[in-house]
């Protein structure tokens, strides 16, 4: 029932009893009691179920209701039960079932012993060593992080070799290196850029010297390829532009010019005339160059936007590396790099963001898709790295918490 049993409902019974006796009409009952003749039925089915009538004694009757109520509540929990348990015996005697299937064919199986054998990689993938934000003429000394021109070259030595033991672990001959922008630091206001040129011109010919080492190293184990292209700190102007001739008067292009008239007797150099953005094909992909400034952030939607822009063109692009935000991210489609810094007094104390040294390494296979790796380069101490000419040092200190220390170049003893 759907009612509660109690001395109300057993009156509404008990007088429906009555009227009926008078009657013996359901639908003149209900009329009479302004209920539905359905509800006149219901009532005589419960008085009939549960013996009542005019002279029963209420109190048996509501008691007799306790008892049937009682037992359909038992007769509930043991269907439960009786459910559970035959749930819990299929799942154990199907467990059980497939053991013994498992150990019958086991026991009728012969398994050979596997020989043992070496993958060998037909070279038909590339690797790219991914170069970004190195800005070499930066000087670091916190007490977890420091960074000069020596650790530099130690960071960068450490950078080749590990491309060469990836390479040869895969049996790879081709390298595209691709230089995603800021290069170096820049001063950009006007006092700066007249007090400093020498200082300038100093760092680019060092950026150089060291990169080509860098190029010579690497090109003893690989063929070698390389594009480049300009990030927003090496600018040269105050402001950041992008038209050519404005973007193109950077720093990052200056170095790489130098290097292509220094080393394209052995290197393949891209002669790409887009300063901010290049499309290369890479082990018969199309790998999309950015600094990371214009792109709105680097995330999905803003990549699959840059994505859209070369797809109007007729240009599939099917994978996209940039830096500029000094943090590695490594996605399906897209892949940034960190920086050669790593933390300074300015990600730390203004975006409160920590990093480390680090820059990527990703081999591109011939078939389709890309495998990605962060290399780590905070620690270089049993490193030796590539030579720097000392009378060219300098530096655009920004976390340095003390300067060189004075130095007498030329004294006259008397």
């Amino acid at each position: 029932m759907s009612r509660k049993i109690d001395e109300a409902f057993i009156a509404e019974i008990q007088l429906t009893v009555e009227a009926y006796k008078r009657l013996h009409n359901c639908a003149k009952v209900a009329k009479l009691l302004n209920v539905n003749a359905s509800t006149i039925s219901r009532r005589l089915d419960m008085a009939h179920k549960y013996g009542i009538n005019v002279e029963t004694d209420r109190e048996i009757v509501v008691e007799t209701v306790k008892l049937a109520k009682q037992k359909q509540g038992l007769q509930d929990v043991q269907r439960i039960e009786r459910k559970s348990f035959r749930e819990s015996a299929r799942i154990e005697n199907a467990v059980e079932a497939l053991n013994v299937e498992i150990v019958n064919i086991l026991g009728s199986t012969k398994f050979n012993a596997p020989k043992a054998s070496y993958s060998h990689f037909n070279g038909k993938a590339c690797l790219i060593l991914h170069i970004s934000d190195n800005h070499l003429n930066e000087q670091v000394d916190l007490p977890h992080n420091q960074f000069n021109w020596n650790i530099a070259g130690q960071r960068l030595k450490k950078l080749a070799d590990r491309a060469i033991q990836i390479g040869n672990a895969y049996g790879i001959k081709n390298l595209f290196i691709a230089f995603t922008g800021d290069l170096l630091n820049s001063d950009r206001r006007l006092d700066e850029m007249l007090s400093n040129a020498t200082n300038r011109a100093s760092a680019c010919i060092l950026a150089v010297y060291m990169y080509g080492q860098m190029l010579q190293h690497l090109a003893s184990h690989f063929k070698v390829s390389v594009a480049s292209i300009s990030g927003n700190e090496s600018r040269i102007q105050k402001d950041v532009g992008w038209a050519k001739e404005v973007a193109s008067d950077n720093y990052d292009a200056l170095i790489f010019n130098i290097l292509r008239m220094q080393h394209s007797h052995y290197i393949d150099f891209s002669h790409s005339t887009e300063p901010s953005e290049q499309v290369v094909m890479v082990a018969g992909q199309n790998v999309l160059l950015i600094h990371g400034h214009g792109a709105k952030g680097t995330g999905q939607i803003n990549i699959q936007a840059v994505k859209g822009k070369y797809l109007a063109r007729g240009i599939v692009i099917d994978f996209v590396i940039s830096g500029h935000y000094h943090e590695t991210h490594i996605a399906d489609f897209y892949a940034r790099s960190a920086s050669l810094v790593g933390s300074n007094a300015y990600s730390e104390d203004a975006l409160n963001m920590s990093g480390r040294a680090s820059q990527n390494l990703y081999i591109v296979h011939e078939g389709g898709g890309f495998d990605g790796l962060k290399v780590d380069l905070q620690h270089t101490d049993d490193v030796e790295g590539y030579d720097i000419q000392e009378h060219l040092v300098t530096y655009n200190t920004k976390s340095a918490k003390k300067c060189h220390n004075s130095q007498t170049i030329f004294s006259v003893v008397i």
